[in-house]
């Protein structure tokens, strides 16, 4: 009986580690990215990422205020 007993556990545990794991991870990180590139489109996660952007990607471009990009 123990064999059955522990099969029987493993399956349960093996379930719920599988229910964990429901979720992509591109759901979250739509949810973390909120800013957008006015001229790209790239969303991003914050300000400092927006200012980098801009330096490496739009260098003759000046970075919008934090007022106009929420």
């Amino acid at each position: 009986m123990t064999r059955g007993k522990q099969k029987i556990d493993a399956q349960r545990r093996n379930a719920e580690r599988n229910q964990k794991s429901k979720g992509s991870q591109l759901e979250a990180r739509a949810v973390g990215l909120k800013i957008v590139c006015s001229i790209c489109k790239v969303q991003l996660a914050n300000e400092k990422q927006l200012t980098d952007h801009y330096g490496s990607k739009h260098p003759k471009e000046k970075p919008p205020s934090t007022s106009s990009t929420e």
